[in-house]
């Protein structure tokens, strides 16, 4: 019997590494990914202005893992028959039949079809994207402006650490943050909107809401309210759409995360709707929480069909998303919600980097937990080995 984790993201990894403790010892366990190693998506816009930091967030899958670890491009999955279509880093087209499997193949940058957008913006989903965004900011010169398009929380991220680089290479620069919403940050408490709201401004970045953008050319975006908004560098970060293993989409599933006959669906891969009905926003802590019904459902469904069992199929594990709170960091600075409390600066950072460092430590990173603990913080503390912890969640992928 062949168990299939598509995608080595968090919810990929996470999972993997449950299922490499928790499945029967004569099932075989593969992971698929594109990549070599593991990128820890939240802390990708740190590379922007510290490119060595690069080393400290990624993880060698093989070093993470003991299972099979195969590089390929998922290209389409067939949920039902339990069989996916690879493209080798060679360009050869493979097939992978499996008996029970997981999508989790996180989502792309969407552009929503805006004309000039794809082609004239950069966005931030990959390391080579940090680094091209810090190469073209460091040819700006005094007087021009970079653009952010999209004030979710990668955004706001990525044009704090711009501000902050800036100020480190002494570029009068101009950092620009649009939101077609009335404010930043529009899926979170207005609590936390008005304490990121008034860091961007802290950190010299101006901001701009209600500003939603129609189309790009190569000099300037045109704005819906007919505005023509002059830039020298142009960075997106708009939102997402699917995998195009999934034809571009992030399907429904329910709380159970069954997407087909032997396929189950996790992370950023999904539009998840748990177990109260409600939606599941995009990010990295969900994901790494639904890793862990999604194992629960895996290793049923193995047991049920390892063992030949007759009659109705496992009662399945259900998935409820918990929000104690919400990170995003701004140049040198953060902000914090759990609870009723909005904690900023230092405090925040620390927490934040906490929460980074608890992530790599519980996929047996502990050399780059430590490290970007050193790097963030300027200590050498020894990060415990455990899992993000329980009484904060960092959702820096939400849009």
């Amino acid at each position: 019997m062949l168990v299939a984790v598509l995608g080595a993201g968090y919810a990929g990894l996470t999972l993997a590494r449950t299922l490499e403790r928790t499945l029967p010892s004569d099932v075989d366990l593969v992971v698929v990914d594109e990549s070599t190693d593991h990128l820890v998506q939240h802390e990708l816009h740190r590379v922007v202005r510290r490119p060595g930091l690069a080393d400290e967030i990624t993880v060698a899958l093989t070093d993470a893992l003991d299972c099979e670890v195969r590089q390929a491009t998922v290209t389409d999955v067939d949920a039902d028959a339990g069989v996916a279509t690879l493209e080798t880093p060679g360009g050869t087209e493979e097939t992978l039949d499996y008996d029970v499997g997981a999508v989790c193949l996180g989502a792309e940058t969407a552009f929503y079809g805006l004309e000039g957008v794809r082609e004239h913006a950069t966005p931030l989903k990959r390391l080579a994207d940090a680094r091209e965004i810090r190469r073209d900011f460091l040819d700006l010169a005094d007087g021009d402006r970079v653009v952010v398009g999209g004030a979710g929380l990668s955004g706001i991220q990525v044009a704090g650490e711009l501000a902050a680089l800036a100020g480190e290479e002494a570029i009068d620069a101009e950092v620009c943050l649009l939101e077609q919403a009335p404010e930043v940050a529009p899926a979170f408490p207005a609590s936390f909107q008005r304490a990121v709201h008034d860091a961007l401004l802290d950190a010299g970045v101006s901001v701009r809401t209600g500003s939603a953008v129609e189309r790009a050319d190569a000099e300037s975006i045109a704005l819906a309210a007919g505005e023509r908004l002059d830039y020298d560098q142009f960075v997106w970060t708009g939102g997402i759409r699917g995998s195009p293993a999934l034809d571009d989409d992030c399907p429904v599933v329910r709380a159970d995360l069954r997407l087909g006959e032997s396929t189950f669906a996790v992370g950023d891969a999904a539009r998840v709707v748990d177990s109260e009905g409600a939606a599941v926003p995009a990010s990295a802590a969900a994901a790494v929480r639904e890793a862990g019904v999604a194992a629960d459902n895996l290793r049923a469904l193995v047991e049920h069909r390892h063992t030949d069992g007759g009659g109705f199929e496992p009662r399945l594990s259900r998935y409820r998303f918990d929000v104690p709170g919400w990170l995003v960091s701004v140049g040198d600075d953060a902000v914090a919600k759990v609870g009723p409390t909005v904690l900023t600066d230092r405090p925040a950072l620390a927490l934040k980097t906490t929460v980074g460092a608890g992530y790599l430590g519980s996929v047996g990173a502990i050399r780059e937990a430590t490290d970007l603990v050193r790097e963030e913080l300027g200590i050498g503390s020894e990060p415990t080995a455990k899992a993000v912890p329980d009484d904060i969640v960092d959702v820096s992928e939400a849009e």
